[in-house]
């Protein structure tokens, strides 16, 4: 029943805009957001042609939050959690999409979410984050900006192996709380493999496929074959990371980096997507007016 209703909708549209919330489309950095960006985002995903879908670390209430504190528009689906849960919304309802849950079960090879906690509980710079921000695929903590992260993401990852877990380790920083951020996810449930999932069920090619994020948990999906955008907000460390991982994947002329002088509206946040959507899709850029 899911298929056939997603098999539908795609006749219509002809852009599938993945993006990130925090940073991306929401305004809580420290960088100025231009006052008619978030309208026009608006008017943007209000066109027949774009599915909406948000990507994000957040769980599905803060997500119902977010929209509702910023104004956002009503997205198609949401893959939340960092990639671990996938939701297709009708008008208020969320349907969570329980094959992506029965796939990434098996990089956990029977392992419950207590014992992948119980056997890294000896990494005592990791601090376990909020019970709200776990579930059975997302083992999340935070860690202090100045801990040796190479040296504990390096323990965690045999700790793992030895475990026979298939796990991702996605690192990231939390700029208004300047916290280091590590969440332990099963190999194939990363926001990438989450987008491509979505990707293949409603049947885009890629070139009908777009993302925007801004940190580094965008990382894998900014260097991929995936058209993408990369906000100017961003940190110069991202910029320079996603610039280097693309060119190690030969991806470098998907990747696109908004500028904050080049665009009518900047390039911080929504006006880093807007801008990202005119370069990549000038036909549906010219049905926004932009002064």
């Amino acid at each position: 029943m899911i298929q056939g209703s997603l098999n539908r909708q795609m006749k219509r549209d002809n852009l599938l805009l993945c993006t990130d919330l925090d940073r991306t489309i929401i305004p809580n950095g420290y960088q100025p957001e231009h006052p008619e960006a978030r309208e026009q985002f608006r008017q943007l995903c209000a066109l027949p042609e774009i599915t909406l879908v948000y990507v994000t670390g957040r769980h599905q209430q803060l997500v119902r939050q977010a929209i509702e504190q910023y104004a956002l528009p009503s997205p198609d689906f949401a893959i939340t959690d960092v990639g671990t849960r996938i939701y297709r919304l009708d008008q208020t309802e969320w349907h969570e999409l329980l094959p992506w849950q029965e796939q990434i079960a098996a990089d956990w090879r029977g392992k419950t979410h207590h014992q992948l906690q119980r056997a890294l509980s000896s990494n005592q710079e990791l601090q376990l984050q909020e019970q709200s921000k776990q579930n059975d695929f997302k083992l999340s903590y935070y860690l202090p900006l100045d801990a040796e992260r190479e040296k504990i993401l390096k323990q965690v990852e045999q700790q793992l192996i030895e475990l026979d877990v298939a796990a991702s380790l996605i690192w990231s920083i939390d700029e208004a709380e300047q916290i280091g951020l590590l969440d332990v996810l099963p190999r194939n449930a990363t926001k990438l493999h989450g987008i491509e999932f979505l990707q293949h069920q409603l049947g885009y090619p890629r070139e009908q496929l777009l993302f925007a994020g801004d940190s580094g948990n965008d990382l894998q999906v900014l260097a991929s074959p995936i058209r993408s955008i990369l906000v100017a907000n961003a940190e110069q460390q991202i910029k320079q990371q996603a610039q280097q991982l693309a060119e190690q994947n030969d991806c470098l002329e998907s990747l696109y980096l908004a500028q904050q002088n080049s665009f009518p509206l900047g390039g911080n946040y929504s006006a880093g997507v807007l801008q990202g959507v005119v370069f990549f899709n000038p036909e549906i850029g010219a049905k926004l007016k932009l002064s």
